[in-house]
């Protein structure tokens, strides 16, 4: 094995977690995940740190917060002076690359990585800026609708079928490319990061597989629409223009049959991705992370997507596969915050250089045996909220509190449904008074808010003037330097071919 371990992130988009007990659930078409599974150390109780696409990913690749990397939404600058797990790892020596999805925004479309190999698959600019001056405001051109549910079903090609293709091509273009350079004893390590933005909706798969799920029996959500939601799911509820469309049983169905189905897709990926892996020799000398930045609620208590903390949106799966890592299943609550500190403590980095900058802890100490006991901790401060929500995931308790509603309590083991809310019952004022205590001692809800509410009204300043006139964008323009590709004359075409072949004289 090389002195530091290659680092292979996978990462898919919008993966419920609960579909990931221990590992791939058995109803689903993974052979190639449920193969990474059985290497793999697996989280069970995994979260992420904000149910929404950019601030759940600047969190993930800077194991902070989203109240610390100021990214509440799917518009909020990403500032380029945030130390991200590719910082990390470049500054120790590694090659950092970039296939897929980061939804980075802002003019900093790198944040570490040394090559991206893609443009991202949704905007850069600050045009999705939510606006807390406007409670109820549904900003129709981009805010999710049901449609997606309403339109589920079959297509050989997609917009998102079209990039994710794209990404996985690319990517194994370039582990090839490294593998050149695997026996060089002098090569830099590498950590290869690849996005995808599947199995997120639209709820749209390819005929191939669809067919999987035809007689699948998870078609259905364990508990539909409720007569009476929280006051947070009823803003979900109307964010998503929920009162418009009629969703019928055979929308449902059909939406998580294609769900289902981008699993397969997707597993399709890593499979060609791992297979690239072992051929080229480099598989047993790799870390393999594969994770999720957020969850789908997938019709359960008849909400859909993300956007808040019940266990279908909040809970990811996380599975760590490769040198130094012992299979096994671990069932203590852990974050995608501590993916950072995770990879950097294997791919032996001193943590002490990492903690300042990070909100997470190192699974290594759980990976090699040692108990687990901090909490998980939660925030969304984005679309269909008026005002910041905040959760703590302990032990068998789920805590959740928004200043504009009544808190929430859950025993995750007597209750997996969440449908009992404890915090107005007596018999748990106890256990209520001590989350509330930790709260109050990480959050100021009231400096929360107001930061928030900051953030989006100079965004819509800068967003409206910005399109006004000359517009130039930001996002990433993948550039490649055709003169320095396959064979030109500067070149020796001598040892060209040569250089290019790997294995070498076999």
């Amino acid at each position: 094995m090389t002195q530091k371990p290659n680092i292979l992130i996978i990462m898919v988009d919008q993966l419920n977690g609960k579909f990931f007990p221990d590992g791939p659930a058995d109803f689903l078409h993974a052979p190639h995940l449920k193969a990474l599974a059985a290497r793999s150390a697996r989280f069970r109780n995994n979260y992420t740190s904000s149910p929404l696409c950019a601030p759940a990913r600047a969190s993930f690749m800077a194991g902070q917060l989203p109240s610390r990397t100021r990214v509440y939404d799917n518009a909020a600058e990403y500032v380029s002076s945030i130390p991200t797990f590719a910082h990390h790892l470049r500054r120790a020596g590694y090659y950092t690359a970039l296939s897929g999805k980061m939804h980075f925004v802002g003019p900093d479309q790198l944040h570490g990585f040394e090559d991206r190999l893609t443009t991202d698959i949704y905007p850069a600019d600050f045009g999705w800026t939510p606006d807390y001056r406007k409670p109820g405001e549904r900003i129709d051109w981009w805010y999710h609708n049901m449609g997606s549910v309403t339109g589920a079903g079959v297509a050989e090609i997609t917009n998102q079928m079209e990039y994710d293709d794209e990404v996985a091509f690319l990517a194994n273009q370039k582990i090839y490319q490294l593998s050149r350079e695997n026996d060089d004893s002098d090569r830099r390590p590498w950590c290869l990061t690849v996005s995808f933005t599947h199995p997120h909706d639209p709820y749209v798969a390819r005929r191939k597989y669809w067919d999987l799920y035809e007689d699948c029996e998870y078609l259905m959500p364990e508990i539909g629409m409720l007569a009476k939601q929280d006051p947070h799911s009823e803003r979900i509820l109307k964010s998503c223009d929920y009162a418009s469309f009629d969703i019928t049983d055979e929308n449902v169905s059909r939406s998580r049959r294609a769900y289902f189905a981008n699993i397969s897709y997707l597993d399709d990926k890593v499979g060609e991705l791992i297979d690239t892996m072992a051929r080229t020799r480099q598989l047993d000398d790799t870390l393999i992370f594969f994770c999720s930045d957020h969850g789908d609620m997938l019709g359960e208590r008849g909400l859909w997507f993300k956007m808040n903390f019940f266990e279908g949106s909040a809970r990811v799966p996380l599975m760590i596969a490769g040198p130094g890592v012992t299979p096994g299943l671990h069932v203590a609550p852990t974050s995608n915050l501590d993916v950072t500190p995770t990879l950097c403590d294997l791919a032996g980095i001193s943590i002490d250089a990492i903690m300042p900058w990070t909100d997470g802890i190192s699974l290594k100490g759980m990976i090699d045996g040692i108990e687990r006991t901090a909490p998980v901790l939660m925030e969304y401060a984005a679309e269909a909220s008026y005002a910041p929500l905040v959760g703590i995931r302990e032990g068998k308790w789920k805590y959740v509190h928004c200043e504009l509603d009544p808190e929430q309590l859950f025993d995750l083991e007597a209750d997996p449904l969440e449908l009992t809310n404890l915090a107005a019952d007596p018999a748990y004022a106890e256990v209520l008074a001590s989350f509330r205590a930790r709260r109050e001692a990480r959050w100021n809800m009231a400096e929360f808010d107001a930061a928030v509410r900051e953030s989006q009204a100079r965004r819509w300043v800068v967003y409206e003037a910005l399109r006004n006139g000359a517009y130039f964008p930001w996002d990433y323009q993948p550039l490649q330097k055709a003169s320095e590709r396959y064979m030109r004359n500067h070149m020796n075409l001598d040892n060209l071919e040569e250089s290019k072949r790997y294995p070498r004289g076999e």
